[in-house]
Formats: C-alpha cells, structure tokens, sequence
C-alpha cells in the first residue's frame, strides 16, 4: 500500500474528513514549477517569505520567475544579534505588519523556523501558505504543528499545514551538510518518540494508532537503511530523506498532535532551547539536538526503567500499570539501537553525537532529564522515570 493509500486509510480509522492533503512535489528542478502552480490557482499577490540565507540559496531565484507575472512582496526576516532568525513574537509581528493585507498566499522559502513562523502568521491572517523547503533538516514541512518560543518558553501550537510543497532536489542537495545530518536526526528520534507513544498508550491511556506508528517506523527504517546515501547526499539519499520528513509531517497532519515523532527526547530539546534562549546564546538545529537527545533517552530507559519496574517501595497506581504492561514495554526498549549504533549512524551522516559537541553543558543536561518533562502533558517513559525515581537522575547515566 503506497503512502497516500495509507494516509487515506488512517483517515478512516480516526473518522476523520476535513484533511486537505498538500500537493507535493518532489524533483529536479521542482522551483521551476511554481509560478505554473500559481497561476492555476489564480492567485496574483504572493508574500515571498525568507531570510538573510535562504533569499540567497532560492529566494533570489524564486523572485526571479515571479516579478514579471504576480505582485510580489519579500519578507526578509531580521535575525537576531546571533545572526539567526528565531520563531518568536518579534518574527511573527515582523510578517504580519510587511504582509499587504491583500495577500493571496504566502510562500515560505527555508527550513522548519521559517515555515513555523509562516504556518502561524497565515493561520491568524486567513492566509495560505505554499511550502519550499531549502534543507532536508525536519519533519515539520507538511504538519499544522508550529513550534513557536512564546516569552521564552517552548510551546507548539496547531495551526495551518501546507496547500502545497515544492520540495528541489537540486537546492536540498546544496543545503550545508549540518542541516542534512539534522534532518536524518530528527528523524533517528522516532526510535524513542515511538517507545514513548506505545508507554502512553499503555501507562497513559493516551490515543494510539497502530497504521501511525507503521508508517513513522517506516520513514525510520528507509533513512537508517540509507544512511550512506544520504550521508553522500546525492539524489536518492535525499530524495529518501526528504520523503521520509514529509511522510512523518502528514502523519502528524491526520492525526492532529505529534506523538509518533516526538517524545522525551523532543523534550530534552527544547529544554536546552530554553536554556540557551535564556542565557542570549547562539541557536542549535533541531534535529542536531535531537540526534544527540535520543542516543540519552534511550540509553536512559534500557538502565533506569526495569529497575524502576521491580521496585516494590511504591503503590500507587501508575506504578501498577508500569508493572502491568513493563514485558511488553521491555519488548520495544530491547528493540532500540544500542547507544554506539545511534551514534555510528549520526557520525556517518556528519552530525553531532554527543552534548560535548554541542557544547551542552552536563550540569544543562542533568537538569533537563530532571526538569523537561514538565514542558508536555505526556505519559512518556522520561515522565515515569521522574515520578518514580528517588533521586536525582544522573548524566553519564
């Protein structure tokens, strides 16, 4: 059964009728198909949204094809004094005051903070937006997920997903190789984010799809099976890579929340965001966050959570339903990559294996492991593991 077949399916399964797939387009050349699209659609006033690099790497060209056609305003969103462009309050304010209120569709140029910052703006605005991604770095392009830095404090709010995404091959392969290895690592995430559904499946009692979970696991294991593929990024590994990002955003879109693809290890990743959003420090990626939280989290359930499961010290009843279900939970925690083959596989790619190379500190760590479950209303296996514990966890674990 093909993905949209798939899709279609878990429709029916949740009963669910008002999803409007986006077109996708994935191809050589793909930008080059735009202004056609654009026409059919009779739309004359185009917000072109993009920043200081991604105007250079497709924006500029984008223009290009659409000035002598449609009225086309370019939003260049300001960086900070980190030279980075975050999805936060003055971004979003930035679009909404340079969108002309006449404003057909938006089409946001970059990679997953620029089309976070567009999905919400179009959303409040009544707007649609077309995405163009310039890296292979999330799995965000086509979810209604906006994960948005409100005050400073991490928060995903639902709102649009895509009417239609025109996804390069040709500018995704060029895209610096820290933003490929990025994508590749928030997609190694669902090793643990998957885990961490099927325990608030079981603990939780929390909505779970079988078809879901499949079908993330899928996108999964076709980037681990291709990882030198992509790690060469030549066409297949990321034509690969950027179907599988895009698989797990629809995913993500029928379901209307982010469980399948995002657990404790998403959470560990915000919490450093937090931090270094606290202390006015430079942003990391995404995904190179994750790939590092994940190869954390699952190291910390295969040591913390059977000890957890034998303790008899405790009654209450989240802990009868840990012991409960605990055989068919080590089932999936024994099934997880050893630490050294997470790593090996986010070394292959050329991303980041370690906090030490992130820079993240151990005493940022330990405090995220004791601390970022708070950040989500989730049963995940880090959430049992703070209620349960004695003490402080530690980092090395």
């Amino acid at each position: 059964m093909d993905v949209r077949k798939q899709l279609e399916q878990l429709c029916k399964e949740l009963n669910v009728t008002d999803v409007n797939f986006p077109e996708i387009t994935v191809q050589n050349k793909a930008i080059e198909l735009v202004p056609p699209y654009l026409t059919k659609q009779g739309y004359e006033r185009i917000v072109l949204v993009v920043d200081y690099h991604t105007k250079k790497v497709a924006g500029d060209h984008l223009a290009s094809l659409l000035t002598d056609v449609f009225e086309t305003t370019i939003v260049n969103l300001q960086p900070n004094n980190h030279g980075q462009v975050i999805a936060d309050e003055q971004a979003m304010v930035q679009l909404m005051i340079e969108t002309p209120h006449d404003t057909d569709v938006f089409l946001a140029v970059g990679s997953g903070t620029i089309h976070d910052i567009v999905r919400f703006a179009g959303y409040k605005m009544d707007i649609p937006f077309i995405s163009i991604p310039t890296a292979a770095s999330v799995d965000g392009f086509t979810s209604k997920g906006a994960p948005l830095i409100l005050r400073g404090v991490k928060q995903t709010i639902q709102t649009a997903s895509p009417m239609a995404l025109f996804a390069d091959i040709d500018i995704l392969k060029a895209a610096p190789k820290e933003m490929t290895a990025a994508g590749f690592g928030d997609i190694l995430g669902k090793y643990t984010s998957l885990l961490d559904w099927k325990i608030s499946d079981l603990i939780g009692k929390e909505p779970y799809y079988q078809l879901a979970a499949d079908m993330t696991r899928a996108s999964l294991e076709k980037c681990v099976n291709n990882a030198e593929k992509i790690a060469n990024a030549d066409d297949e590994g990321i034509e690969i890579l950027i179907h599988s990002l895009i698989e797990s955003g629809l995913v993500m879109l029928v379901l209307d929340f982010s469980r399948p693809a995002s657990g404790g290890e998403h959470h560990l990743s915000h919490y450093w965001e937090m931090d270094l959003l606290d202390k006015d420090a430079h942003q990391l990626l995404h995904g190179a966050k994750v790939g590092v939280t994940t190869t954390i989290i699952s190291d910390l359930y295969r040591k913390m959570l059977p000890s957890l499961a034998v303790d008899t010290s405790n009654g209450s009843e989240l802990v009868k339903l840990f012991r409960t279900h605990f055989e068919e939970i080590k089932q999936e925690i024994d099934a997880l990559p050893s630490v050294e083959e997470l790593r090996g596989l986010l070394k292959l790619v050329g991303g980041p294996t370690t906090p030490e190379e992130l820079d993240i500190d151990v005493a940022l760590v330990r405090m995220s492991l004791n601390e970022a479950f708070k950040l989500r209303e989730r049963c995940t296996g880090l959430y049992i593991i703070n209620q349960l514990k004695k003490e402080e966890i530690p980092y090395p674990i």
